[in-house]
């Protein structure tokens, strides 16, 4: 009989702490996703090329691992912040009702003192240990995405998306600065892609999402102006995309393979830009936005490819 007790009271208290660590990670799979992983890895991934780049050698290594923890720890702070400013619009919209904040499963005390915490540490990693220039263009980076962005920009005017990408066009510089301490026409170039491509990426996810963003009450694009117009914009916004992204070749800051990939991944974005403006779908614009990213991260590649095959 005594041990039999001994037995269910080692049952019971194997299963409370299987509850527990249950909960733990719940926790952190909430805190995780405050930091929204998979914009911070878009972040990060052009950051780590802005920083290999903007040498003809390999990045120390302290700066490399530095610079990039720090970069991300800041980045995922302010995409806390995002998701603390916009908790209602959240859980009004069918595409973020899942975030921790909406569903309940963190506090927003919890949420300002994690966005305080990581994006401080982030900060001090930049400052101690890359270089003061870097900190500072991060945390202006901060306060264009959390502040002017998220607070101001969104839910005022349907250019939100061109003005704020600004704040999502640094990663490729504060890598460069990382690394050279300064911010040069080659840093500048890389920042003009991503700005440039900011209009198009969102614009295809809005036209989707458009029924989304009208009942939160955002002002984008096809809620303020229609389908039509937004699917113009588009169009025009990928043209000067595709512009843009020759420029590092017409500077001699890459080569010809570079080029070859800046056409072919530029003319195929293009077609998916005519098609929506001429035989708009849902589905299609979906597409065009996963290929956005696609676009983005393989032109990316084809500068540090170039980069290393020149030297």
């Amino acid at each position: 009989m005594i041990k039999f007790a001994a037995l269910a009271t080692r049952s019971l208290s194997e299963s409370a702490s299987r509850t527990q660590l249950g909960r733990l990670q719940v926790r952190i799979s909430s805190f995780v996703a405050l930091t929204k992983p998979r914009v911070v890895s878009l972040i990060v991934f052009t950051a780590v090329i802005g920083m290999l780049l903007s040498t003809p050698g390999m990045v120390p290594l302290q700066i490399l691992l530095a610079a990039t923890l720090g970069i991300a720890l800041v980045a995922g702070a302010a995409a806390a912040v995002n998701c603390l400013v916009e908790q209602k619009i959240d859980a009004r919209m069918q595409r973020t009702s899942w975030r921790p904040l909406p569903r309940g499963e963190l506090t927003r005390l919890e949420t300002v003192l994690f966005a305080g915490a990581v994006g401080g540490f982030g900060l001090w990693l930049l400052v101690h240990y890359v270089n003061a220039l870097t900190m500072w263009l991060t945390l202006a980076t901060f306060v264009g995405y959390a502040v002017i962005y998220t607070m101001i920009l969104k839910p005022l005017t349907p250019q939100n998306i061109v003005i704020g990408g600004a704040s999502g066009a640094m990663p490729p510089v504060l890598g460069w600065a990382a690394v050279t301490g300064e911010v040069t026409t080659e840093a500048m170039l890389l920042f003009l892609i991503i700005f440039a491509w900011t209009p198009p990426h969102f614009w295809a996810l809005a036209l989707y999402r458009t029924e989304d963003y009208a009942k939160a009450g955002v002002p984008m694009l096809p809620v303020t102006h229609g389908k039509d117009y937004t699917r113009l914009q588009v169009l025009l916004y990928t043209l000067i995309l595709f512009a843009v992204s020759l420029l590092p070749y017409a500077v001699r800051m890459n080569g010809w393979l570079y080029l070859a990939a800046a056409v072919v991944l530029g003319l195929v974005y293009i077609g998916y830009a005519v098609r929506i403006y001429v035989a708009y779908s849902d589905r299609l614009a979906r597409s065009c936005f996963r290929y956005s990213i696609v676009y983005l991260s393989a032109l990316f590649a084809a500068l540090l490819i170039d980069h290393y095959l020149a030297l």
